[in-house]
């Protein structure tokens, strides 16, 4: 089973990448105007093209049913509690659980900290986790 340290290492990866393509979208706008507006009305859409990607990126993943990068770079992969590779469904039930440990303030995503077998609210709920590859 991955440790807490070895899925922040994963999850970081997968972050940078994000943010990549949050850089690329904004080079994209400097390129074809004459700069970057920042205001009021133009924050929330730029905070909108960031969800949209964190929303896109992880969709990409669960329903391609592969590991993100992070996690192949990290040597993790998801498995289901019986050990076996989770299907799309059971991806799919992952990432709506990942939304409701984020939404309890990180409570669910902290849980792995104080639980026996460092598993979050995420693994619970989809009864999956992600463990090191042999």
């Amino acid at each position: 089973m991955a440790s807490p340290t070895h899925r922040l290492i994963a999850a970081a990866v997968d972050i940078c990448i994000i943010l990549a393509g949050m850089g690329v979208f904004w080079v994209v706008l400097l390129l074809a105007g004459d700069g970057i507006p920042v205001s009021r009305q133009t924050v929330p859409v730029f905070a909108l093209v960031g969800l949209a990607l964190v929303v896109f990126y992880r969709a990409l993943f669960c329903l391609g049913d592969a590991d993100t990068p992070g996690m192949s770079m990290t040597g993790l992969h998801l498995v289901d509690f019986d050990g076996r590779r989770p299907d799309r469904h059971r991806r799919g039930w992952r990432q709506v659980a990942s939304l409701v440990s984020l939404l309890s303030a990180g409570l669910g995503l902290v849980w792995a900290l104080v639980d026996d077998e460092n598993l979050d609210w995420t693994d619970h709920i989809s009864k999956t986790f992600p463990t090191v590859s042999e």
